[in-house]
């Protein structure tokens, strides 16, 4: 059964006509009366009853019709329904950022200002790569690592953000172990940024004196603005230091840099826009 066979069934249940309905549907007479004979055999029921010159429905032929009225419609709408979430797929990129978030967000807004319909769709999730662009960094998760149309690995130096009033801040830069006695300000483990601080800090030979510890990076950002404590600064992943009571200083020892990955994925249904904005990414890093 087809939606064809429906249709010309649909056009003689209104007219009660054949002959009518064939003029209609702009087909032979005797190939509508086969497919109706067709339609008949394939439900196992009658549809049609002879009334003269015109044909009557039976009681099935009443009730596909009802059915029919409100079926067809809906399978009309559907090629425009489809073409519709075709647009929407096509425009949407499907982010999932680990790492360099300030950088990426700040790009996003960036190109949204030429490619304003557009649609970003983003999360932070470890453990999940379904997506058309990761962003990454050491020690990911990240399943189907391999399946990944292009990538770019880039450099990012983590500083060293103290207050202003320290010792340490007219320092060009510092070594770590010299500040294994003051109060750090830290992301949880929970986080990828912060297990590799503590290993940063296992380097140096100590384990950091945690002041205040939290799985969200704005909350750490926040603590750090008040110049109670010491912080690792990711120079990308958080941008610049904004507060002027708080300097960042490079780390001469251990070297305190990790990877940032940006993949393009190999993803169905993929984004038209998706090669362009990773590209867009990579050339805003570069102008950095």
């Amino acid at each position: 059964m087809d939606i064809q066979k429906l249709k010309y069934f649909q056009t003689v249940a209104e007219l009660e006509h054949v002959t009518r309905a064939a003029e209609e549907l702009h087909v032979a007479q005797p190939s509508l009366t086969k497919a109706m004979h067709i339609l008949e055999d394939e439900l196992g029921v009658p549809l049609f009853k002879k009334q003269g010159r015109r044909v009557g429905l039976t009681e099935y032929g009443i009730y596909l019709k009802k059915r029919l009225e409100l079926l067809i419609p809906e399978f009309d709408r559907l090629p425009d329904e489809i073409n519709r979430l075709k647009n929407t797929l096509d425009k949407t990129i499907k982010l999932n950022i680990l790492a360099a978030s300030s950088f990426v967000v700040n790009a996003l807004m960036r190109y949204k200002k030429t490619h304003e319909d557009v649609v970003f769709d983003f999360e932070q999730n470890d453990l999940k790569s379904d997506c058309d662009i990761l962003i990454t960094t050491n020690g990911a998760n990240t399943s189907e690592k391999d399946d990944y149309v292009l990538r770019d690995v880039k450099k990012e130096h983590i500083f060293l953000a103290v207050p202003k009033q320290s010792v340490y801040a007219e320092k060009e830069n510092v070594n770590l172990s010299d500040v294994k006695n003051e109060n750090f300000i830290m992301l949880s483990n929970a986080r990828l940024f912060g297990v590799i601080c503590n290993k940063f800090c296992s380097a140096a030979g100590f384990t950091p004196k945690i002041l205040f510890e939290s799985d969200s990076p704005s909350a750490v950002q926040n603590i750090i603005s008040t110049g109670a404590g010491v912080a690792f600064w990711p120079e990308y992943s958080w941008g610049k230091m904004k507060n002027k009571n708080i300097a960042l200083l490079p780390i001469s020892s251990p070297v305190c840099q990790r990877d940032l990955i940006f993949e393009l994925r190999d993803r169905t249904p993929k984004s038209e826009k998706a090669e362009e904005f990773y590209k867009f990414l990579l050339k805003q890093f570069q102008m950095r």
